[in-house]
């Protein structure tokens, strides 16, 4: 069985952070990967600035609607990222028992047009150091999958 090469970016809306850190990332993925995004509670449809602001930097928006994070989004991930919204209220208890990463971003929603910039801004230097881990992370396991198969019987 091969491994799920799978980000998955998690915030409460799915109207924002994490639908622009899925177009990024997904603008540029190493090879073989591919990131979704998805919301605890979310929207009924992408923030009305979510689309412009990644217009700046040349991205779309991806192609689906604000989505419902599922058990098997989660299962099925190697990489889960929390934008910042680990918080009681809004996400569910199961979400934090797996093994995620929480990049604690403020809502850009709640923000002005520079404050929104700002936070997509610090999602590119964040993509990009998780890009680079990935392909750091597949050389390991190449690498450490071709000296068990090198071994003598």
């Amino acid at each position: 069985m091969t491994e799920s090469k799978i980000v998955l970016f998690i915030c409460v809306g799915n109207s924002g952070r994490s639908l622009m850190a899925e177009a990024m990332f997904n603008a540029n993925p190493p090879e073989g990967w591919t990131a979704i995004s998805a919301g605890t509670s979310p929207a009924a449809s992408a923030n009305p600035r979510t689309g412009p602001m990644l217009r700046e930097i040349g991205l779309d928006l991806p192609p689906h609607p604000p989505q419902l994070l599922t058990p098997e989004m989660m299962d099925s991930a190697r990489f889960r990222v929390t934008m910042g919204c680990l918080d009681d209220e809004a996400c569910p208890a199961r979400l934090k028992a797996l093994e995620l990463r929480d990049w604690a971003l403020p809502d850009p929603v709640q923000l002005d047009d520079a404050g929104f910039r700002g936070v997509r801004d610090r999602l590119v230097g964040l993509v990009r150091g998780l890009r680079t881990e990935i392909v750091l992370y597949d050389r390991r396991r190449k690498a450490v999958a071709e000296a068990t198969s090198a071994r003598p019987a």
